[in-house]
């Protein structure tokens, strides 16, 4: 569950490169929440987007990883929104998760399921295998329809991303929308009392 004080940004839902983009995020006053600031916390995010199974336990190097994933993820979604080419490294990181581990899910067979399809990593290349996940997911929302809509809040403190749902949207929360409608309010009031 989100410690983020705000509803989930557009497209995060659809897209976990988005919802790991946006799992840090500033607050005003200078405040700052990471959903995957230790390695339980990073854990807990994994599990709650379904990426590794619930009796995962990340150690502090796994959590080094997908912090850098993130960092990444968040640079090439900037370069995006401010139509400009990525710092260096940034895409090649990207592919370099999307190399780990093997797209071809194994042929399975349980009395339970019959036969199924299931990607099968050993624990040790769970991370890998979510961080890969990650990667794809980001390679399709920057190459697919959305990636014309993905967008940076407009609200000075605030530093998410998001998918506009509409041609006029600017913030990614109406919260954020809010607090920027009442700071001009605010300003006009003050001017006009001047």
């Amino acid at each position: 569950m989100s410690n983020i004080p705000l509803p989930p940004a557009p497209g995060s839902d659809t897209h976990v490169s988005l919802a790991l983009a946006d799992s840090v995020v500033s607050l005003p006053g200078g405040q700052s929440v990471d959903e995957i600031a230790d390695p339980a916390a990073a854990t807990s995010w994994l599990v709650d987007h379904d990426l590794v199974p619930a009796e995962t336990v990340l150690l502090e190097y796994c959590q080094q990883r997908l912090t850098g994933l993130r960092r990444h993820l968040r640079e090439v979604f900037a370069a995006t929104v401010e139509g400009r080419a990525p710092e260096s490294g940034a895409v090649d990181a990207l592919n370099s998760a999307l190399r780990q581990v093997p797209s071809a899910e194994m042929l399975e067979y349980t009395p339970e399921l019959g036969f199924h399809r299931e990607t099968a990593h050993p624990l040790t290349q769970l991370v890998e295998h979510a961080l890969a996940r990650i990667s794809d997911d980001a390679a399709a929302l920057l190459t697919g329809e959305d990636a014309r809509l993905l967008d940076a809040c407009q609200a000075p403190s605030c530093d998410r991303f998001f998918v506009r749902t509409h041609a006029r949207r600017r913030w990614c929360s109406t919260r954020c929308g809010d607090r920027v409608r009442a700071a001009r309010a605010y300003e006009k009031k003050r001017v006009s009392a001047s």
